[in-house]
């Protein structure tokens, strides 16, 4: 099973950039998806998730600003960031909990870097 990230960038401050992240692998079910961010110096926080259903939630700076989104039937999550701000500048990473036929994990996608900056 493998997570690939996409979309990272460096966008001026208040543009906009949209993260993809693909599943993909002998799986059988995905649960909970989302987005991480690790800026320099800083711990991994969490900015959205969403479940199977669609039911979503946000990191208290980015609300009202980023969105995120999920194909089921592509194994993919979006995260549509707008009006960055320079603290938006991280390292984003994508997360899901994933069934196999045999297990159940919690897998990371490699991760991506979005700078906001002038």
């Amino acid at each position: 099973v493998q997570l690939q990230a996409s979309g990272g960038g460096l966008v001026q401050p208040g543009k906009s950039l949209r993260l993809s992240c693909a599943a993909s692998g002998s799986i059988s079910r995905i649960n909970d998806m989302g987005w991480y961010r690790q800026a320099p110096g800083k711990q991994r926080e969490l900015v959205a998730a969403v479940t199977t259903g669609g039911r979503t939630n946000y990191e208290d700076s980015v609300k009202g600003r980023f969105t995120i989104s999920r194909d089921n039937a592509k194994k993919m999550v979006y995260l549509q960031m707008n009006s960055l701000k320079p603290e938006d500048t991280a390292v984003y990473y994508c997360n899901a909990e994933i069934w196999t036929a045999s297990d159940v994990g919690h897998y990371w996608g490699q991760g991506t870097q979005v700078t906001v900056s002038s």
